[in-house]
């Protein structure tokens, strides 16, 4: 079985965001970074070049691959900052309505500025997103 080509590692995630060249990016993603800190509890780490990530969650599907992989991250992408949340949007109808402007896909979050959304609500989704999964063992079952 292939290897994860995304995976924990030591880069440092401060060089990381500094070498953002769009200076209203680097500053969403600084900032970002600094909430989902404060919403998780743990400290950043890198994952792969371009994904900084919180905490860690094992994952094993049914065809026998597994990994690890963050319960939330990051990354501040040339179109939008990209948040990812592994348990992706469902139930959280609510929430998503009261963010502000914004687009998702099945587990991630585009913003385009973080300026224009409620920090308190984004705070909320990244904590919910990441006390669901850090630290457990997610199997899914054959069809």
């Amino acid at each position: 079985m292939a290897e994860a080509k995304t995976t924990r590692n030591d880069q440092s995630v401060a060089a990381f965001l500094a070498a953002v060249t769009d200076p209203a990016r680097r500053a969403d993603a600084e900032a970002a970074v600094a909430l989902m800190t404060e919403a998780t509890g743990v400290e950043p780490a890198m994952w792969g070049g371009s994904i900084i990530g919180f905490g860690t969650y094992h994952y094993r599907y049914a065809s026998g691959r597994e990994g690890d992989w963050p319960p939330v991250g990051l990354s501040p992408r040339k179109q939008a900052l990209t948040l990812y949340i592994s348990t992706g949007f469902d139930g959280h109808d609510e929430l998503l309505a009261r963010l502000g402007p914004h687009r998702t896909g099945k587990s991630c979050l585009y913003l385009k500025r973080l300026a224009d959304v409620d920090h308190a609500v984004l705070t909320d989704l990244v904590g919910r997103g990441f006390r669901h999964l850090a630290g457990r063992t997610v199997t899914t079952e054959p069809r």
